[in-house]
């Protein structure tokens, strides 16, 4: 008699790691996302489009990093202090030469300076004000500092003609402040990605809506559009469609028009009213379907015409997942951005799990600080990918690799913290 499983996994056929899924992505879409030029305060969160180098030296003058005293090293004596006068004064935003009527340079003397001002002819080093003792028009300099101190090198930030903003990064505040800094008022961009998002089940009701019996509301798609959103896409929410395989072909082709990817939730694994990877074999091509990832197995990836399709689980969790380990990279690509590195940490596993070889999973865990200071991993109490709780009630995913059959106490494990958008 044949053996029954309740183990999803356990349907035959090859399974895709989430790497070959990656590299079939790399392989078969092109970047896609025209350019546009816009302000550095609109660039936020945007994809640099080119890259962006020094258009000056950062600092552009040597200038002081403190408000002090500017001196020549060579002036200063043996002693345990040295007193100079103070022959001129010299701001932030002053020329140099304003510094003093010896414009070719100090004789021995000091010269009172403010943070950020260019350091005056011939000074090389700055004494803190809070480090001196101001007598009339004299000060004197205690014994000590190195020369140089508290002087600012013109370049010594940034070289002009430097690299300072590679292509394809997703541009930060500090990005857009060093490119201001570096002589730029605006920086050339990706567009952004246009998605058009919907869900499939006639389980599905709107949220917010009166639920008939056996009814569900649709969670799923405000999970995909708040994430999308963060990823710096355009979302279209085209609502839900219905499980009905003569209207799914038609409705996947009139979403590609305009868009540059479709996501579905649902209806992409096995079941027999699963009827959104058929539309898309009808409607396109598949270029891939079901990955060795728990959550999330059933992804069906392919083509409608030019435009990228993606149909995720159903459950809810698994959404999460494959959003961010699966359409992430696919955005990335589409969006002509770099994929970074995921950052992870590590805990000590304060949990036993057992798991299968030649899967990777992602466990719901919640972070804590052991009696001895270590980080540990408390793994959620429930496992289904339906448990949207288990999403609010971690702090973050473990991730599993395919090789490990399971975790012991005391094992180290690495961990994604919510939100996963790095």
């Amino acid at each position: 008699m044949a053996q029954l499983t309740d183990d999803c996994f356990a349907f035959g056929g090859p399974l895709l790691s989430v790497e070959e899924a990656a590299a079939l992505i790399g392989e078969r879409l092109p970047v896609l996302a025209g350019i546009e030029t816009v302000p550095l305060v609109e660039g936020d969160g945007r994809i640099a489009a080119s890259d962006v180098l020094a258009g000056l030296d950062l600092p552009p003058f040597d200038n002081s990093a403190v408000d002090g005293y500017a001196v020549r090293f060579a002036d200063l004596a043996a002693g345990p202090e040295t007193v100079l006068p103070v022959r001129g004064r010299m701001p932030a935003g002053a020329a140099p030469e304003s510094a003093t009527p010896e414009s070719a340079g100090l004789r021995a003397g000091a010269i009172r300076i403010f943070t950020g001002a260019p350091m005056p002819p011939g000074a090389d080093t700055v004494f803190m004000q809070e480090d001196v003792r101001r007598e009339g028009d004299t000060v004197a300099l205690p014994a000590g500092l190195k020369p140089g101190a508290n002087r600012r090198l013109a370049g010594e930030d940034v070289v002009r003609s430097s690299l300072v903003i590679p292509a394809g990064r997703r541009l930060t505040p500090p990005d857009l402040a060093l490119a201001a800094a570096t002589g730029h008022a605006t920086v050339a961009v990706r567009r952004r990605l246009r998605v058009a998002v919907f869900s499939t089940g006639d389980e599905l009701a709107e949220p917010g809506a009166p639920l008939r019996p056996g009814a569900i509301h649709d969670s799923n798609r405000v999970l995909l559009i708040a994430l999308l959103r963060r990823l710096g896409t355009e979302v279209s929410d085209l609502g839900i469609l219905r499980d009905d395989p003569a209207i799914l072909p038609d409705r996947l082709r009139a979403a590609a028009a305009g868009h540059d990817l479709i996501l579905t939730s649902g209806g992409v694994s096995t079941g027999e009213e699963d009827h959104v990877k058929a539309a898309v074999e009808e409607a396109g091509r598949l270029v891939f379907w079901r990955l060795a990832v728990k959550p999330g197995r059933p992804v069906a990836m392919g083509l409608i015409g030019d435009t990228a399709f993606v149909g995720l689980p159903g459950n809810p969790v698994a959404v999460y997942v494959t959003l961010l380990f699966v359409v992430r990279p696919l955005l990335a690509r589409l969006g002509g951005a770099l994929l970074d590195v995921p950052p992870s940490e590590p805990a000590r596993a304060a949990f036993r799990y057992a798991k299968k070889a030649g899967r990777r999973e992602y466990v719901r865990v919640s972070l804590r600080r052991g009696a001895d200071g270590v980080v540990e991993a408390v793994k959620f109490p429930r496992d289904g990918a339906g448990v949207l709780s288990s999403l609010t009630g971690s702090d973050g995913l473990a991730e599993l690799p395919e090789a490990m059959t399971g975790v012991e106490q005391g094992n180290r494990i690495e961990v994604f913290r919510h939100p996963l958008l790095w």
